[in-house]
């Protein structure tokens, strides 16, 4: 068994699309037409054979409440690995992204969340 996919619930598929490529730097991976949303998903460009995040649509009321608890409480919805936390938070910053906590050393960790203009905090985490 592996992970082939995992979702991220997105206020708006075109805007997180936009945010996942342009400023996180993934790749646009899949887009399928589905009516009203589209099958989105973005991966790594150091791993197009990884991971495919998919910008997963919020037309569940349940899921708007549960993104919405997460983000007011200040409780990133997943975490992307980097190799430094620094370099990356500066780039971002540089971009406009804004961030919650700056990189933090936690133990053997050092990790970092941004508001990713979608509904959710993302950690950033170097090992």
């Amino acid at each position: 068994m592996k992970i082939k996919l995992t979702s991220i619930l997105v206020d708006d598929q075109e805007k997180a699309l936009t945010f996942y490529t342009n400023v996180l730097g993934f790749l646009k991976k899949t887009e399928i037409p589905m009516g009203e949303h589209k099958w989105l998903t973005v991966v790594s460009a150091e791993e197009q054979d990884g991971v495919e995040v998919v910008l997963e649509p919020m037309g569940f009321e349940p899921a708007k409440v549960y993104q919405q608890a997460l983000f007011k409480a200040g409780i990133p919805l997943t975490a992307f690995h980097v190799d430094d936390v620094q370099r990356e938070y500066e780039r971002l910053v540089n971009l406009g992204v804004v961030f919650s906590m700056k990189p933090t050393q936690m133990g053997p960790v050092t990790l970092a969340v941004f508001d990713d203009t979608c509904g959710n905090n993302i950690q950033l985490v170097q090992v």
